[in-house]
């Protein structure tokens, strides 16, 4: 299975089967990913380093305003989609296989985690997993320790409060916060 192959499986909202090729793609590309990010949490590297790093482990271009402080751990890489002047920082964690999409502008705070996976509720099939797509929109503001959980849009220009856990989709310029996120207020434009 190419990269590409696997992208558009995960794309088409089909399930993935334990034990299925496209399971072993996850087996096969958290590996590299897990070479790539020990490369990146491993020493210091300069902006243009680190840019190379990224565009190996997401496997695609990467603009060049992107920003990221390291560590940054990930167990696939290969499904994520980040636009220009995003700002990652340290600590974050992201579990992509179901797609994550970060547009223009937005800021991932410290020890943020983006899980787009879920294992099968039922212990026969918990092998098994069920999986949504994270878009974060423009110039979104993600607090520390926060959480997106799979198949939540934040929309442009929220803020996702410090340790909130996001369950549900997020209105544009609206302030979440809490377990699960509620809104806290609207932010006027």
């Amino acid at each position: 299975m190419t990269i590409q192959e696997f992208r558009a499986y995960m794309a088409s909202g089909k399930p993935v089967v334990g034990g299925s090729e496209v399971h072993q793609m996850f087996h096969q590309l958290s590996q590299e990913a897990l070479r790539i990010t020990a490369e990146i949490n491993g020493k210091y590297h300069t902006p243009q380093e680190l840019h190379g790093l990224l565009e190996e482990l997401w496997g695609r271009e990467v603009p060049q305003t992107v920003g990221l402080f390291p560590p940054f751990h990930t167990d696939c890489g290969k499904n994520t989609v980040v636009g220009e002047r995003v700002f990652i920082n340290m600590g974050c964690k992201f579990q992509d296989q179901g797609g994550i999409t970060i547009d223009e502008g937005a800021l991932i705070g410290h020890n943020v985690v983006l899980a787009t996976l879920n294992h099968h509720l039922h212990p026969e099939h918990r092998q098994s997993m069920d999986y949504a797509p994270i878009h974060i929109g423009k110039n979104v503001w993600i607090g520390s320790n926060a959480t997106v959980l799979a198949g939540v849009t934040i929309g442009d220009g929220a803020v996702v409060a410090a340790g909130a856990v996001v369950t549900k989709n997020v209105e544009p310029n609206t302030v979440v916060g809490g377990v699960p996120a509620k809104v806290i207020k609207k932010i006027e434009v």
